[in-house]
């Protein structure tokens, strides 16, 4: 079967429910098995698709970008309001646009980005529990964001990363890293080339140690100088994380969407 249009697709998600982005061989519940379901039943044909970036179990995403090949003849509109009434009411298609074959979403971003959203009250939330992150501990922001500080430019992240991490290279460039808070929410929002498996919740996991006292804010250099995952203390929960942008070359034209998740994007992005 010839290959035909290659497509770029904006993908959002309630992770709360799924058992990460990437399908498993077990049959567990992922995000990846139900949009590749939904886009083969408007195709009429099996579709597969690429991600820029797979996320674990419980991890939410705002603008995962992915691609698929397809010789059907259907219009963008058709993508997406076909696909997304064969989706769960936790997944949605933002929106299709056709590529030419030279992008690829994993290969061809540049950058990628995630934010952590922590809810900082002595009582947990009943509104979100799955949306957010629960830290009852008073957190001080500025020590976060004075920790955050070693931890930006091209480094060893293996004391950040996961002990079953696969990539073979364990350095990464982050290009930004910033602690806000809004009231009781605190944001980590944290872009690099690429990222390590729990990178960020391991690293979330440093910077709320850090600001609820139990370190000082110099803890987050000695860990990662360690390049030792002992080092590095607890992997913070999934619930709070989410993918909310990829950075592609100018030349493939992809819509620019506001940075998420939407219950916050109103303070983050003025």
């Amino acid at each position: 079967m010839n290959d035909g249009q290659r497509y770029a697709v904006c993908v959002e998600y309630d992770g709360a429910g799924y058992h990460g982005w990437q399908s498993l061989k077990s049959g567990l519940p992922t995000v990846q098995q139900h949009v590749e379901a939904a886009l083969s039943s408007v195709a009429n044909h099996p579709v597969s698709v690429v991600c820029a970036g797979r996320t674990d179990a419980g991890v939410h995403g705002c603008r995962q970008i992915i691609h698929f090949d397809s010789p059907a003849d259907r219009v963008e509109r058709s993508w997406v309001f076909g696909a997304n009434t064969h989706l769960p009411d936790s997944i949605a298609l933002r929106w299709v646009r056709p590529v030419s074959h030279d992008f690829h979403a994993r290969f061809s971003a540049l950058a990628r980005r995630y934010r952590y959203v922590i809810y900082n009250t002595p009582v947990r939330p009943a509104i979100l529990p799955r949306g957010v992150t629960w830290n009852y501990r008073p957190l001080d922001e500025q020590r976060m964001a004075e920790a955050a500080r070693f931890l930006i430019g091209e480094h060893d992240f293996t004391s950040y990363r996961a002990v079953q991490c696969q990539a073979k290279n364990p350095v990464r460039k982050i290009t930004h890293l910033s602690v806000k808070r809004f009231g009781d929410v605190l944001v980590i929002d944290i872009q690099a080339n690429a990222f390590l498996h729990h990178m960020v919740r391991n690293i979330a996991g440093v910077l709320m140690a850090i600001g609820c006292g139990k370190r000082e804010p110099i803890w987050a250099r000695d860990v990662l100088e360690a390049r030792d995952r002992r080092m590095g203390g607890v992997t913070a929960p999934p619930y709070g994380l989410y993918f909310v942008n990829v950075i592609y070359p100018a030349e493939f034209d992809l819509p620019e969407d506001a940075l998420g998740p939407g219950f916050i994007a109103p303070l983050l992005n003025p």
